[in-house]
Parts: C-alpha cells; sequence; structure tokens
C-alpha cells in the first residue's frame, strides 16, 4: 500500500478545511487537484475516506482513522530524513527553500555564500512564493523551509506541524518623496499621516491588514490612492511625489531614490521568519540554512531597521534632511492646510 506524503497531506487539510474549495486554497492546489488525491488515497487504502455532505465533506471512520495516523507518518518521514543526515556525520543535501521577492534581492545571495563557504555539501534550490504563503508552501510540502513575514497586528496562521523561527525584527518608518516640505527626522504620529495620499498593499494581504490595523489604533484611516504590492515599485512611486509608503531598512535596500525616511512616533513592526517542518528542524542542513539566512538578515541593518549606509543612501543621515520643494523625478509635493510633516502629500503631475 503506497501513502504517498502529498495526499496525506491532503487528507489533513481536508480534515480541518471541510471543504474541498477551501482545501485546494489553503495547500494552493486545484479543487480537481484536491479530489484527484482522496480519489488515489481510497484507491490505495480501498476505503472511502470522505463523503459529500451539502457543500461540505465529512469522513468517514476509515478517513478519521487514517487522518489520526497520517501525521505520525509525515512527521516520521522527517525524521528518518534527519536521522540519516546526523548519521552521515556531515552537513550536506538538497534544500528546497521558499523565497518572497525582497529575501530574494537581499537576503538570499549573502546567505548562499556564507552557506557555501562552511557547508559547501549543502545544496539549496529556490523557488519563489507568494509571501502570504510561505506558512501553506511548507505545510503542502512544496518547500522544505520558506522565508516569510509575520506581522503582529496580523500575524500568520500557526500549526503543530510547521514552526516559524524568526529571523529579524524590523521597526517601520515611513518613506516620503525627498522634496516634501517639512520632512525632517522628527517622529511622526500615525494620526497625523492620516492626511497623506498612501501607498499600499491590498487590505487582503497581512501586510495591508497590518499597516491599516496600525493607522486605526492611532486613530486614523490611511488614504490609500494607489494599491500597490511590489515593494520596489512602491518605493519608486514615493519618489515620483505620488505618496507616502511603509518602509524597513531591509525595503530601502532595494531603492533609496528619492526618498525621505521619517520616524513614526508608534511602534509599528514585523518579523523576518522561516516557516519550517517541526521534524525537519532536526536536520542538520536546515539548521546551517536557517543560520546562514539569519546572518544576511542581521548584517547591513541598523536596530530598527534603517542603517547608516541606507540612511545616506536615500538622504536621511544628520545634517542632510532636505527642505521643501519639487520631488525628484516628477510631480511637485504640496501642503494643504497646514505646514510641517503632517502636510498632506499629493501629486500635481
Amino acid at each position: 500500500m503506497e501513502l504517498p506524503g502529498v495526499q496525506l497531506r491532503t487528507l489533513l487539510e481536508l480534515t480541518r478545511s471541510r471543504t474541498m474549495t477551501a482545501a485546494a486554497a489553503a495547500l494552493g492546489y486545484t479543487p480537481g487537484a484536491v479530489s484527484q488525491h482522496i480519489a488515489a488515497l481510497e484507491r490505495s487504502t480501498g476505503s472511502e475516506l470522505v463523503r459529500r455532505v451539502g457543500r461540505r465533506v465529512e469522513l468517514t471512520d476509515a478517513g478519521r482513522t487514517l487522518a489520526e495516523h497520517a501525521e505520525r507518518i509525515l512527521g516520521a518521514q522527517a525524521e528518518a530524513v534527519a536521522a540519516l543526515e546526523r548519521a552521515r556525520g556531515e552537513v550536506g543535501g538538497h534544500l528546497r527553500l521558499g523565497v518572497f521577492g525582497t529575501a530574494a534581492a537581499v537576503l538570499l545571495p549573502p546567505a548562499l555564500r556564507r552557506l557555501a563557504a562552511r557547508h559547501p555539501a549543502v545544496r539549496v534550490a529556490s523557488r519563489e512564493v507568494d509571501v502570504d504563503q510561505a506558512y501553506v508552501e511548507v505545510l503542502a510540502g512544496r518547500v522544505d523551509l520558506a522565508l516569510g513575514l509575520d506581522y503582529p497586528d496580523a500575524p500568520l496562521a500557526r500549526d503543530g506541524a510547521v514552526e516559524l523561527v524568526r529571523l529579524r525584527t524590523e521597526r517601520f518608518s515611513l518613506a516620503v518623496p525627498a522634496g516634501a516640505a517639512g520632512a525632517g527626522r522628527a517622529p511622526l504620529a500615525l494620526a497625523e499621516a492620516g492626511a497623506y495620499d498612501w501607498i499600499l498593499p491590498a487590505a487582503g494581504s497581512y501586510y495591508g491588514r497590518a499597516i491599516r490595523t496600525a493607522c486605526r489604533r492611532a486613530g486614523c484611516e490611511p488614504r490609500v490612492v494607489h494599491e500597490v504590492t511590489d515593494t520596489a515599485t512602491s518605493l519608486a512611486m514615493v519618489g515620483a511625489g505620488l505618496g507616502v509608503a511603509p518602509l524597513t531598512g531591509l525595503m530601502l535596500r532595494l531603492r533609496s531614490e528619492g526618498i525621505t525616511v521619517v520616524p513614526l512616533r508608534e511602534t509599528v513592526e514585523r518579523h523576518i521568519v522561516v516557516a519550517v517542518g517541526t521534524a525537519a528542524r532536526a536536520r542538520p542542513s536546515v539548521a546551517a540554512l536557517i543560520a546562514a539566512l539569519r546572518a544576511g538578515a542581521e548584517s547591513g541593518v541598523g536596530p530598527e531597521g534603517v542603517g547608516p549606509e541606507t540612511e545616506r543612501a536615500a538622504g536621511t543621515g544628520p545634517g542632510t534632511v532636505p527642505g521643501g520643494g519639487p520631488v525628484p523625478g516628477g510631480g511637485n509635493v504640496t501642503r494643504r492646510g497646514q505646514h510641517g510633516p503632517a502636510a498632506v502629500l499629493r501629486s500635481q503631475a
């Protein structure tokens, strides 16, 4: 009897989600693929595992029995791989790493260089995944571990089969156009920033929800004029005078031209994390890759997420506070109704 891991994971997710559609969304499959996985398990076991009840599905007695053992089977497989690695007496093997855009550009190169220097027998194949799906990619077994972002105001789901290992905590500042009148180094309250035009991801994303929640807690509703997911694009739009956007040191390393970094009075944070299967943590190769990623996340970024190099690049270090005037690369930033850092930023291009 064959019980492939991908099919067992599908059965486990179906026990949690209770519908084919929800299980497919959680695992990143189509509903048809979920049905095929369950059908294949039923053929292998010779038992009916699920039955439809209206729009939902329920596990049969055989399905519940198999589900009870599935998590232990998957855990045992991961433990066996870890044991084999330890038995070889060297750190080596092949790993599949999920990455998102910023991590691939900034964190991955130094991490892989460090890993290659210290553990040349470890081979890493990376694939880009949606940052909000990092946890799901590991849970579904498509990657061994994945870089992701976790927000205190919009935390990732937790599951006993997957752990979140924190690499670094970053504090958000606000990116404003470098020529903005009144934009200086004094901390800005989020309530004052409510008058700005904002550039944010969609409200349904973890990032978009976290920033909106922090703003609402401070008593303001961000006026989102441009919904943009890509960090480099949003910062380019800030540099062109189209609005303001949240910013961390890691994000600033993607682009700093035409941007002034304004500290926020409130503490708004995010955690750079690695999602990894609980049993896989015991693999020496996994531990080595996590250590290399942590070192990469910590290098070159200051204690609050904006290091001296990125400060100088953005024109925000001591003695470099810009005055008002035209914004480099595009429209004019004007003040509406008041002076100082809370002046409304609006493109006049």
